[in-house]
């Protein structure tokens, strides 16, 4: 008997489920814009996003709704088995109901569409089944139609519950951007954690400044630079013009590639050898952007600027990890 590569069987499970994602990607119409228009104009009218599902598509509702209540978009989770016994209280007139089943036809679901639709409510059920009784229910329907589950017996929900658990993300995101919801926005509902301190905090409490800081001329030598960088324990220094304006940046980086080719470069100017346009921040920037600049550009460095153009500071990689913001 061949020996099972369970490597390669787990990477073919990320390939099909992915593979169904892009079919429904594909498969995205107006539907979904017009979902999205209905949950904003839900949330500008001070109406909140009920969340309902049966088993594996209830547990990818709680996800969905976490997200949108993580992004400013206020969601509750009707629990259905106990909607007919006085759970429906939590739905108003003016509110959007996002519903989801595979089949779309899943009976405890379509038991309370009558009592839910007596309310002045928009509908939008997110089904693997065009033509179901969800979809002919509802005011936008987000087809999320798989041909086969990544489950080997092609029974267990998991093609179908990723291909609903992203049309949900996908529903949160673009809400998100329509209502012009910002990091400031965001740090509101994460207080706690890495993400909370990255997201309060800003670039003037975590940069390097004053002795930590090292600052020279174009004119000062690569020796000088080193000199600087092993004072301040820093793996950069900054370069400034005689007014205190940028010039630029060193880094250990750049001297080990120049000395590869010039193992003779201690006594020759910095201006050689800086970066002229170092990739910058402003002092009140957000920390959480000075994470998210450094993944971007692949740098291990960024320079602080305050309102008049000056280097202020140096962000280093490193502090994030011993300021626990990642």
């Amino acid at each position: 008997m061949n020996e099972v590569n369970y490597e390669e069987r787990g990477r073919r499970i990320f390939e099909m489920e992915i593979e169904e994602l892009q079919k429904v990607s594909a498969s995205l119409s107006d539907s979904f814009a017009q979902a999205v228009s209905m949950l904003k104009n839900c949330l500008e009218n001070r109406g909140k996003i009920v969340v309902v599902g049966i088993g594996k598509s209830g547990n990818i509702g709680h996800k969905i709704a976490a997200t949108l209540n993580s992004t400013g978009s206020t969601a509750v989770v009707l629990n259905s088995q106990n909607a007919l016994h006085g759970d429906l209280g939590i739905i108003s007139d003016g509110d959007a109901i996002i519903a989801l089943s595979y089949s779309g036809e899943t009976s405890e679901l379509l038991d309370i569409l009558p009592f839910i639709k007596r309310f002045d409510i928009d509908l939008i059920s997110i089904t693997g089944k065009g033509g179901s009784t969800l979809d002919e229910q509802s005011d936008a329907t987000l087809l999320a139609e798989i041909e086969r589950e990544a489950c080997p017996l092609n029974l267990a929900p998991t093609s179908s519950s990723t291909a609903m658990l992203v049309m949900g993300d996908a529903l949160a995101m673009v809400l998100l951007e329509s209502r012009g919801f910002t990091e400031a926005d965001f740090s509101k509902f994460h207080p706690g954690g890495s993400l909370g301190r990255a997201l309060l905090t800003k670039v003037s409490d975590i940069m390097r400044s004053g002795e930590s800081l090292a600052i020279i001329k174009p004119s000062d030598t690569i020796q000088d630079a080193l000199s600087q960088m092993s004072q301040a324990r820093s793996g950069a220094c900054i370069i400034t013009h005689e007014d205190g304006s940028m010039a630029g940046i060193f880094t250990h980086g750049d001297f080990a590639r120049s000395y590869q080719e010039n193992n003779e470069i201690g006594n020759l100017p910095v201006s050689q050898f800086m970066t002229c346009d170092p990739v910058t921040l402003f002092s009140d920037s957000l920390a959480a952007e000075a994470i998210t600049t450094i993944g971007t550009h692949r740098i291990d460095d960024i320079v602080v600027l305050d309102h008049d153009q000056k280097p202020i500071g140096l962000i280093d990689t490193q502090d994030f990890a011993r300021l626990k913001l990642i």
